[in-house]
């Protein structure tokens, strides 16, 4: 995929048209990937992407002009979105009013959507964990969550190491208890460790079991697990976040690029990776070799609805 500068081009993705323009434009000034890379990456690992923003509404940060410049968050389908990307309407959190957000069922017709947000600048895609729609929970309504997330965010020196200590301890807990345990390079400088539910359960649900795997962390790994969010007591420590599983927060999407100097992607890991102590992320150009290899490592039967 190529294109001059400023020159547009059309292109059929799934059967729908999208428009590009500035294909050669850097997004990741270390690497020198580009828009058009991007877009690349996008359409080969597509429907490993779709399977994890299906029915989730989709919180976009775009980087217009690439990395280091400008970038902001997105919630709500701008005016003048193709008609075919899908959307909801839902409660503004905290405030009066609704926001009209991306939804996508995760169809490959879906990768149209996809593609149209690499165009528009977006390089991350965020999502809760909880789904919407006649399966999870009523259209204008958060769903009950379908998983749980444990953000694992090391303070220097600290780093993947640790995390990696604090994952096999974590494995231990849940899957001691029946719960089965999915760990993610998050693409920045920590891990995330997603639990899926055999039955969605209500976000406040959700929350508090993560609190108690954090304790239960905590008490097992005392000079290494911090739960409090202060830095200068993250130290050298593993800051676990479970604040991601209130209802109104998201969480960066597995298989989605990181808004960082290199294009590393959030990266769902092997068990022998998070063993070795050193559980690195892929970036675009190692990723769909990496997905061709070991197959959609996140891709577990969906929750039961109730």
């Amino acid at each position: 995929m190529s294109g001059a500068s400023g020159e547009s081009v059309r292109v059929e993705v799934a059967g729908r048209a999208v428009r590009l323009t500035h294909l050669d434009k850097v997004l990741f000034p270390a690497s020198g990937a580009t828009k058009a890379e991007l877009i690349e990456y996008i359409v080969a690992v597509g429907p490993a992407l779709l399977r994890q923003v299906a029915d989730r509404p989709i919180t976009r940060r775009r980087w217009p002009h690439g990395v280091g410049q400008p970038d902001f968050f997105e919630k709500a389908l701008r005016r003048g979105a193709p008609d075919w990307v899908g959307h909801v309407s839902l409660p503004r959190s905290g405030h009066p009013g609704h926001v009209d957000y991306p939804l996508l069922h995760g169809t490959a017709a879906d990768l149209a959507a996809l593609v149209w947000f690499a165009q528009e600048g977006v390089l991350e895609l965020h999502t809760p964990q909880w789904r919407i729609g006649r399966k999870f929970g009523l259209y204008g309504s958060a769903g009950p969550a379908d998983r749980m997330v444990l953000d694992l965010d090391p303070g220097p020196p600290a780093g993947l190491p640790e995390c990696a200590e604090v994952t096999l301890v974590a494995r231990e807990i849940l899957m001691g208890v029946g719960f089965e345990v999915l760990p993610v390079a998050s693409g920045s400088k920590g891990l995330h460790l997603y639990v899926p539910f055999a039955r969605p359960v209500p976000s406040p649900d959700a929350v508090e079991l993560a609190r108690t795997v954090a304790a239960g962390l905590a008490a097992a790994l005392p000079g290494l697990v911090e739960l409090k969010m202060a830095k200068e007591r993250r130290t050298g420590k593993v800051f676990v976040d479970v604040s991601q599983n209130v209802a109104a927060k998201t969480t960066i999407t597995p298989y989605s690029p990181r808004g960082r100097e290199r294009p590393f992607v959030a990266t769902p890991l092997t068990w022998a990776e998070v063993e070795s102590g050193d559980p690195r992320p892929a970036d675009i150009a190692t990723m769909p070799a990496r997905l061709a290899q070991l197959g959609d490592l996140l891709d577990v039967p969906d929750a039961a609805a109730d």
